[in-house]
């Protein structure tokens, strides 16, 4: 009866946690699609997958948008419903229709910039009276979020992302007000990213921003984008939050450490810190300087290079934070041959790992990355990316001298490839199976291995699954690291 209950996927724990991984998988572009077809399974299972699919809607790629938002608005009250009348939406998309679902009610991790985009890219489709366009987007804007408050949306994320996409301002300060007028709607909320760009003239704007932080007394993880620090700095310093004792993750993307002086004093006083990442930041010097004397470990869990900082400063983080450090990568020049052993010194649990170097202006990169990290790749890696120059010989060089090491997701950007790289891939990845997921794109011949019907079916029969290039790079750094 156990095995048969088991065969069936009547057993709702061990099904949804099946049904999890997927979505931990599609959160990397991986396997979107597998969960999505879990809702045809049957009725339990679509009872789990819907809610996983609908926690952070405003994120997944290629989404239907226009059908999205429609089911969101179907919650609308009658009144508002027949003021959207007076726009005359196209296709009566507001009409009566059976919901099985309470979708609000899944919703975890919200963009706000992202949301806002997503309802003008339906009220372009929605409208054909252009002349009203911008009352019509703010009606919809508002009104949207509006149900997310009443219907006590339990938020895990928010993200307020100002300058990033053209938004209009005005309707961004509303939701911001709104949200300040309902602080039930983020009271759980444990996570917050913060990316702010160019918005020092729109002081109001700021304002509303300065005013969410301080509400944050249970913040676990926070991501700092660009270099308006007067909006995280009361954070990371006030004494009136709870910060020291609740946030265990900072991110750090393109930041300017140059004008930050009191990173002493900020991972001094946060007593639960488990990891900092950095990502693509400039000034990595100041900022060493800043943390190689703390009394506390430094749990450096990410580092991608943009810049090359001095060896001696890199030698005295890597020798502080080394056992820490999971992900590591950089661009171009950043990647000299006196990083790689640095890394490989001090490093011993590194399971991902990024390299880009394509520039012109550096045309040695790729072939320098190519002949030396082989040697130094750990057993197993969970990932890694290429996107380089390469030479035939330098290529070859690389598949020998990783021997033996296994890499569950391998993405590879040939940006000058030959005709033989195919080969070596077969005869030192394909038939020892190193790799799970596997994606390789020759951008000088505009061809992918995912599109080579007979060559991905010989991949198939050694257990390696070929996806196409944009599903296993990872564009978004941060994102990943995030998740």
């Amino acid at each position: 009866m156990s095995c048969s209950k088991i065969l069936l996927g009547d057993l709702p724990e061990l099904t949804y946690e099946i049904i999890k991984y997927f979505q931990n998988d599609y959160s990397n572009l991986l396997d979107y699609s597998t969960l999505h077809s879990c809702i045809l399974v049957n009725r339990l299972w679509c009872r789990i997958a819907i809610p996983l699919l609908w926690e952070n809607p405003f994120s997944i790629p290629n989404r239907n948008y226009n059908k999205m938002i429609e089911i969101y608005l179907y919650n609308l009250n009658d009144d508002v419903k027949t003021k959207l009348y007076e726009y005359k939406i196209i296709n009566n998309s507001l009409s009566s229709r059976n919901i099985m679902f309470n979708y609000v009610k899944f919703l975890k991790y919200l963009n706000i910039c992202r949301y806002m985009f997503y309802v003008e890219k339906w009220s372009d489709d929605a409208t054909s009276t252009k002349h009203f366009e911008q009352n019509f987007m703010r009606l919809v804007h508002m009104s949207l979020f509006k149900i997310f408050i009443e219907n006590g949306v339990n938020l895990r994320t928010l993200e307020i992302e100002i300058g990033t996409l053209d938004i209009h301002c005005y309707d961004y300060q509303n939701i911001l007000k709104l949200i300040l007028q309902n602080q039930n709607f983020i009271h759980n909320i444990g996570n917050l990213q913060l990316n702010i760009v160019d918005n020092i003239e729109n002081m109001v704007t700021n304002n509303h921003v300065l005013q969410i932080i301080h509400l944050h007394q249970n913040l676990k993880k926070i991501k700092i984008c660009n270099n308006d620090e007067s909006l995280y700095q009361p954070l990371l310093l006030s004494k009136d939050h709870n910060c020291s004792n609740t946030l265990n993750t900072i991110i750090f993307l393109y930041v300017e450490f140059k004008f930050i002086n009191y990173l002493n004093e900020v991972f001094e006083q946060l007593n639960v810190l488990e990891s900092v990442h950095i990502v693509k930041c400039s000034s990595l010097n100041n900022f060493i300087q800043q943390i190689i004397n703390l009394t506390k470990p430094f749990k450096l869990k990410s580092l991608i290079l943009y810049e090359v900082p001095q060896i001696e400063t890199l030698q005295q983080l890597l020798q502080k934070s080394g056992n820490y450090l999971e992900n590591f990568g950089g661009y171009d020049i950043c990647l000299n041959d006196d990083i790689l052993p640095q890394l490989l010194k001090y490093c011993d649990n590194i399971n991902f790992l990024y390299f880009h170097g394509y520039v012109k202006k550096y045309p040695l990169t790729g072939s320098f990355i190519l002949k030396n990290l082989g040697q130094i790749l750990p057993s197993k890696l969970e990932y890694l990316s290429l996107v380089l120059n390469v030479k035939e010989s330098d290529f070859r060089a690389f598949l020998e001298n990783s021997q033996g090491v296994f890499v569950n997701k391998l993405s590879i950007e040939l940006r000058r490839g030959s005709d033989d790289s195919l080969h070596y891939i077969k005869e030192y990845i394909m038939k020892e199976k190193r790799v799970k997921y596997l994606a390789i794109k020759d951008n000088e011949n505009n061809k992918e291995l995912f599109d080579l019907k007979e060559e991905l079916r010989e991949f198939e029969l050694h257990n390696i699954r070929v996806r196409r290039h944009r599903d296993l790079f990872i564009s978004d750094l941060s994102d990943f690291i995030w998740s």
